[in-house]
């Protein structure tokens, strides 16, 4: 798939400020600090679309990019485990994040963004768990993939599916990314290129 253009359109507060259209939508989510913004601008081919930070939680909003003038949109929501919030703080972005998952109709899958440096923590696990038992299309994909050699990513993946497997039968698609080396690129992209053609077939 070709990405010839892609442009931020909105921030919001809530689904019902979100944009009208019926194109598909790819989410992405993961804890605080994760690379979220990184992929996207890899998957995008611009460093400037979505703003990095050294600090964690920092995206507080749903943020829509349009790709190639609108035909799908790439989805930045807010990290889950909040760095330094306070409770409401926490209960508002829980809200926000929920409402837009359980409600958007116009979302064609969630990509849950996973370190693949660290061992299958307890949060990923129980927000895995609550998006099957929601009937929500998600993948996962292991970002910072540059950070381990070829050797401890092969283990660090293995343990991971094998955890996974112990809950998921079969296991949830998934994808092994660097935003540093463009890791994984064309296979995501591959993914979202089918799910549209199953989407405008239909």
């Amino acid at each position: 798939m070709d990405i010839k253009s892609a442009e931020y359109l909105k921030s919001s507060a809530f689904i019902q400020q979100c944009p009208e259209h019926k194109a598909p939508e790819y989410a992405f989510i993961g804890r605080s600090n994760v690379g979220k913004s990184s992929l996207i601008n890899m998957l995008t081919g611009n460093k400037k679309l979505a703003k990095t930070s050294a600090t964690p939680g920092k995206t507080l909003l749903i943020n829509h990019f349009q790709i190639n003038a609108g035909q799908w949109f790439l989805v930045d929501l807010p990290g889950y485990g909040f760095a330094k919030r306070s409770r409401t703080e926490r209960q508002k972005l829980e809200n926000m994040i929920s409402g837009y998952i359980l409600q958007r109709q116009q979302l064609a899958n969630l990509f849950v963004l996973i370190d693949c440096r660290h061992e299958p923590q307890q949060i990923d696990l129980e927000f895995l768990e609550w998006l099957g038992e929601s009937d929500i299309p998600f993948s996962i994909v292991f970002t910072k993939a540059d950070k381990l050699g070829k050797m401890a990513l092969a283990k660090n993946i293995e343990a991971y599916t094998q955890r996974l497997a112990e809950d998921w039968e079969p296991l949830p698609p998934y994808f092994i990314t660097s935003a540093e080396t463009r890791q994984g690129r064309d296979e995501l992209l591959s993914y979202i290129e089918q799910i549209n053609e199953e989407i405008y077939k239909a």
